[in-house]
């Protein structure tokens, strides 16, 4: 018997950004789900945790937030678990050299299509695995990412993900929503060279919640 799996279903979206508009194609919602040929599952990722990648998180606005005024200047820039990738879309509006790699499989397709969206430049994607780095990406100046720590395990693997892919003088940038494990992830920085600051977002009004969490900053 042949299983039909429905189309996902989408939603297009504006998110203001300073004076920028992003414009975005995004999952309709969370409940979206469709893999016929097993390949996310064969990667590990679960039919609930799905369709994460493809909606927008408060988190990845306070990064994008974030990084609007940041000084990228001449730097090499990566974004970790980029999932919709506001940041990067955002970074690539403002000719930064931005790279972006998630372990998702239908990421790159979403990126690719709200870069056409904004009419923007070929964003640079790898698909990466943190547990089983065989990446080309190289080396970077700055390293960004947001609500990466869901399990425990997490912390290990993105910490060596990132002492793979950091310059030995680099700048990493976490935007955390606070699920408990962002001192972990501050010791095992720690090992790594890395310095470290916890702060409060300055503004969030831009969110319909208050933000519990809290941007973590590494230096090398």
């Amino acid at each position: 018997m042949t299983i039909i799996t429905p189309p996902l279903r989408v939603r297009y979206q504006t998110i203001e950004i300073g004076n920028n508009d992003i414009h975005l194609c995004t999952l309709r919602d969370k409940q979206q789900f469709s893999d016929p040929c097993d390949i996310a599952k064969n990667l590990g990722i679960s039919s609930a945790s799905w369709p994460i990648f493809g909606v927008v998180w408060p988190s990845s606005l306070v990064l994008a937030n974030h990084m609007l005024s940041f000084d990228t200047e001449g730097k090499r820039i990566l974004e970790i678990g980029c999932g919709i990738a506001l940041s990067s879309l955002l970074l690539n509006e403002q000719d930064a050299d931005i790279t972006a790699t998630d372990h998702h499989p239908e990421v790159e397709g979403f990126l690719d299509r709200n870069t056409q969206l904004n009419n923007g430049n070929h964003i640079t994607y790898e698909r990466a695995d943190w547990a089983d780095d065989t990446s080309k990406l190289g080396l970077f100046d700055l390293i960004i990412g947001s609500d990466l720590l869901y399990e425990d395990q997490h912390v290990d693997l993105l910490a060596y993900f990132i002492q793979n892919h950091a310059n030995d003088n680099c700048e990493v940038i976490i935007v955390d929503p606070g699920r408990g494990r962002k001192n972990k992830l501050s010791t095992k920085m720690l090992e790594y060279g890395f310095t470290s600051s916890h702060t409060k977002p300055d503004n969030t009004d831009y969110l319909d919640k208050i933000f519990k969490g809290h941007i973590l900053r590494f230096l090398r």
